[in-house]
């Protein structure tokens, strides 16, 4: 599978680029000014394009065929990345944001406020709001029929991450002329050294979210539960099956799924399929006084239904996979 065609490339490669441009242009300008604020933001930007880089890596690994060491594919490798590009979230962005404000605020220097300053933050805003409706629009293509908060909790990490990231660097943007407005106007540089702890303290929560959402993955989250029902319902509809005993599941990656399920069969039903062409009562009349004729009756009958029971999971399995193309991998266990 080409990696491009997988869930959130195209964001996360927009993300790149945008987020390489525009760390380059604060970090000119915020060694220039001296804003606190600012070198906070080009850190910021610096701190995304790096975890970005991450997600690509992710992306590009978990299309991998499977091997003999990873039978069910390299899907997990999308998370693992992501997990990596949260933590760097959480160290590079958060960490060292809060500690450049914290350090500003305790060591006041001169900030030099012109309009170079606000010039990159407009180009700033303009280019990170683009990566950041990017995100959403693929959240909202991925998933029409949800809300903006169920879309958080089941989307895909690797989107949710740009999304988040370039949502809080938009915020930040605007924390960032806020902050240097007041510094501006106020000639007090306590409000600069402000801004850049808040912009810290939402990458921090950003990156906690993401790295929960990405921990379950790895754990081995289960498959959504409207997906589970409609499997179960579709199974139990069959004739064959009485009921399902037990049910478990795992995402291996974004929409594809494994499940493992025990089921009751129905003896009956196999009992008409193997016999729906004969006449049963003439056959028993035919050996009913030959006991060699009913051991071969017997011999055959012990070998058709193992068959019959197999060619019936197997249809079933197609037509799971008809109606839920995520479902890859099933395995069907009988009572």
């Amino acid at each position: 599978m080409n990696a491009s065609k997988t869930a959130g490339y195209f964001p996360v490669f927009a993300a790149i680029f945008g987020n390489a441009f525009v760390a380059l242009i604060k970090l000119i300008i915020a060694v220039l000014s001296g804003s606190s604020v600012l070198l906070s933001e080009s850190i910021h930007s610096i701190a995304d394009t790096l975890n970005q880089t991450f997600l690509l890596i992710g992306l590009k690994r978990s299309v991998k065929m499977p091997s003999d060491d990873f039978g069910y594919g390299y899907g997990h490798e999308r998370f693992f990345w992501a997990l990596i590009s949260a933590c760097g979230i959480f160290f590079i962005g958060a960490g060292a944001t809060t500690y450049q404000g914290v350090s500003a605020l305790f060591h006041e220097k001169e900030v030099l406020i012109n309009w170079s300053i606000f010039v990159v933050l407009a180009i700033s805003f303009v280019v990170e709001g683009w990566t950041f409706l990017v995100a959403a629009r693929e959240l909202r293509h991925a998933y029409p029929n949800m809300s903006y908060w169920k879309r958080m909790k089941v989307g895909d990490p690797t989107t949710l991450a740009v999304f988040f990231e370039d949502g809080v660097a938009v915020i930040g943007i605007a924390i960032a002329f806020i902050s240097i407005t007041l510094t501006h106007y106020t000639g007090n540089t306590m409000y600069d050294a402000f801004g850049s702890i808040i912009i810290g303290v939402l990458l921090g929560v950003v990156a906690i979210i993401l790295i929960l959402k990405n921990r379950a993955y790895l754990l081995g989250r289960s498959i959504p539960h409207n997906v589970k029902d409609e499997i179960i319902d579709l199974l139990e509809a069959d004739a064959a099956i009485e009921k399902v005993i037990d049910f478990k599941s795992t995402v291996l990656d974004i929409g594809v799924y494994r499940i493992k399920c025990e089921i009751e069969f129905n003896g009956y039903v196999l009992l008409k399929e193997a016999y729906r062409d004969l006449r049963l009562r003439e056959q028993y009349d035919d050996i009913k006084d030959d006991f060699e004729e009913f051991k071969k009756f017997c011999v055959d009958f012990a070998d058709r239904i193992p068959r019959l029971v197999g060619k019936r999971i197997d249809d079933i399995e197609k037509k799971l996979r008809m109606e839920n193309p995520g479902v890859k991998y099933i395995d069907i266990e009988i009572n």
